[in-house]
């Protein structure tokens, strides 16, 4: 019976093949980084363009945050009230809740709903422009399609991330609160008293300087994705799909090393 695939001929050969193809890819997604963050300081420079995207990506993507961030605040206190009632600690959801949405919930799914609108909207839409020949022709007239296209995105998913993580931690933790004295008779004022006892500044500069870091990635994952696109209509659906897996899994690639950064620095 045929197998549904073609082996390699020489294994090894195909692993070097894939090896030096990742390589590449790594090397050209470092060279565009490089491009964009240079060109943050070089003139001219397009604010009418970066407040546009500032409204598409931060205030078009509220009512996506505002819906994660509160059935992730009510399940996590939910949750948390089942296993704290065993030691008969329920009073405490609030605290586990705040350290729970400030330090990682928060900054994690909310870059990942970024990730997922912004991210696959940003390659679709330079990839379109790939396609139809619309970067060839800005190139033509003189203007740098990674200036204007790309750092726009850049800085807007810069600027606009950390903003949208507080209104994820905030709705998250009115979404816990809620739970927690309609179902579990806790005290609401003890409730956002120990929550707000629980965090520190180093918890708040951990949950906002995340997002910073998250918000590159997407937009560079998107203009990167976007900016190789071919192959037409298909090749603009396959950057965007792996525009939106790319971001994803380096999204929580990033967490894992930043954490591990701040608790050895803090």
């Amino acid at each position: 019976m045929p197998l549904p695939f073609d082996l390699p001929e020489n294994p090894a050969d195909f692993i070097e093949g894939r090896a030096k193809s990742v390589a590449f890819r790594v090397q050209d997604f470092y060279g565009l980084s490089m491009k964009a963050i240079s060109g943050i300081f070089r003139r001219p420079r397009y604010i009418g363009e970066i407040l546009f995207q500032m409204d598409e990506i931060g205030v078009g993507s509220i009512p996506i945050i505002l819906l994660t961030g509160l059935f992730t605040g009510m399940v996590l206190s939910l949750q948390s009230a089942i296993q704290l009632s065993i030691f008969g600690a329920t009073i405490y959801i609030g605290k586990l809740v705040a350290l729970s949405m400030v330090r990682e919930l928060g900054p994690v799914l909310s870059s990942l709903m970024v990730a997922g609108r912004v991210g696959s909207g940003i390659a679709a839409e330079i990839g379109s422009m790939v396609d139809t020949e619309q970067i060839d022709a800005m190139r033509v007239e003189g203007s740098d399609p990674i200036k204007k296209l790309v750092v726009p995105r850049l800085l807007a998913c810069m600027l606009m991330l950390p903003l949208l993580t507080i209104i994820s931690d905030s709705i998250g933790m009115a979404g816990g609160f809620f739970i927690a004295v309609s179902q579990f008779n806790i005290d609401p004022m003890f409730y956002w008293r120990s929550s707000f006892d629980i965090l520190s500044l180093r918890d708040i500069m951990l949950g906002l300087v995340k997002p910073v870091f998250f918000g590159f990635i997407i937009a560079m994952t998107g203009s990167y994705q976007g900016l190789r696109t071919h192959g037409g209509t298909m090749g603009v659906g396959r950057s965007t799909t792996q525009s939106v897996v790319y971001s994803s899994i380096s999204i929580l690639v990033i967490d894992f090393f930043l954490t591990k950064v701040f608790v050895y620095l803090f």
